[in-house]
């Protein structure tokens, strides 16, 4: 087998720029080309990057594509990530992986038959800072876990974003299109969820674009933008979990978990970098400047970035014939967990996880230094 895995992008939206940007900073990989089923995106992205435009019939078809990047509308993931599998070549997603848990199993099951890998973000759990924390968690640094808080809110995104529509739509929300980066850092920190309850709800019917192009055009939300849940875990900790569309401003922290010993402070799970911090009964330590890790470190103005990291995992994965560690086992664990809270929210009631998962193994600074071109 070749030592570089050649992609292609199916989804040249926003996000697609720093697929395409980031991807040169890591090793095994390399970005051949992207298509979109409106021609003109993909040709702009094409240009952008050096990069060749197909069209998705052609991509799939491609004979130095081994990878496809499904960066699509979260509602079209699994359809498009099927379509790669069938073609027989290895597919990565954007979060959220997918819609449902029984998509999540569809696509395993055919992995499985093909002998094809399967992964999605998101994979800024690997960034610097969490890393460090599952460094502080395995070494009990605060003891252990038994509970914590997570706050994700904002006023949403029809204020930036040209077209937010989809935000608000079933298969988005806050829980579904921010809840996988909070998620998926608490699993890969705490292990498997077992049970969770939730309330739910929307303060506005309707919401106004104030972004450009369509200022002032009103959009339905059709999904709830507010969510309060209690995560419990399979290691017994609970942990209360507020995705919120609706606050303009707020104090609470991003993440905070309670040990027995001890508070551990976690930067935004949406970021790789930020300041890790514990309090000792009463003493507080600052341990990111004493952690080396390359995917802590600024590469963005003040912020690191390193988007893709998940991707050359699993390209590295392939070619060393090891599991990776944004797999479909643990996506597909995250979106069970977030369609669980949905639904407690709507039934008002507690529901079992039907899914687990193990925890994917710690990126510790020379793991990430290998995976770095």
């Amino acid at each position: 087998m070749a030592d570089t895995l050649g992609i292609g992008v199916i989804g040249c939206g926003n996000i697609s720029a720093a697929y395409m940007r980031l991807a040169p900073l890591f090793k095994g990989i390399e970005m051949r080309a992207c298509a979109d089923v409106a021609e003109a995106a993909a040709k702009a992205r094409a240009e952008e990057f050096g990069l060749r435009a197909e069209t998705v019939e052609g991509l799939l078809g491609a004979s130095d594509v081994d990878v496809v990047v499904n960066l699509t509308v979260p509602n079209a993931h699994f359809e498009v990530s099927r379509r790669v599998l069938e073609a027989g070549k290895h597919v990565y997603s954007e979060k959220p992986f997918v819609l449902s848990l029984e998509e999540g199993e569809a696509l395993k099951k055919i992995a499985g038959e093909k002998g094809l890998r399967v992964g999605s973000a998101p994979d800024t759990f690997l960034g610097g800072a969490h890393q460090l924390a599952r460094h502080l968690v395995d070494e009990g640094a605060v003891g252990r876990i038994t509970s914590g808080t997570c706050f994700v809110q904002s006023p949403g995104m029809e204020s930036w974003h040209p077209n937010p529509d989809f935000f608000f739509q079933p298969g988005a929300g806050p829980v579904l299109d921010i809840g996988p980066y909070y998620v998926s850092n608490l699993v890969q920190l705490l292990g498997p969820v077992k049970r969770v309850v939730a309330m739910s709800s929307s303060a506005n019917a309707f919401r106004t674009i104030t972004s450009q192009p369509r200022f002032g055009e009103r959009i339905k939300v059709e999904t709830p933008t507010t969510i309060h849940s209690i995560l419990q875990f399979e290691s017994g900790a609970q942990v209360t979990f507020v995705a919120s569309w609706d606050v303009w401003q707020h104090g609470h922290s991003n993440m905070e978990l309670y040990g027995t010993e001890g508070t551990l402070h976690v930067p935004d799970p949406n970021f790789f970098g930020g300041e890790v911090r514990i309090t000792e009964k009463g003493a507080f330590t600052n341990f990111s400047g004493e952690w080396q890790h390359p995917f802590g470190k600024s590469n963005e103005g003040v912020r690191a970035n390193y988007r893709t990291a998940g991707l050359a995992d699993m390209g590295a994965a392939i070619l060393d014939g090891r599991p990776h560690r944004c797999s479909d086992a643990f996506a597909t664990h995250v979106v069970d967990v977030m369609t669980s809270i949905l639904k407690a929210g709507e039934e008002g009631r507690a529901l079992e996880i039907s899914t687990t998962c193990e925890r994917p193994a710690a990126l510790g600074p020379d793991a990430a230094k290998a995976l770095l071109a």
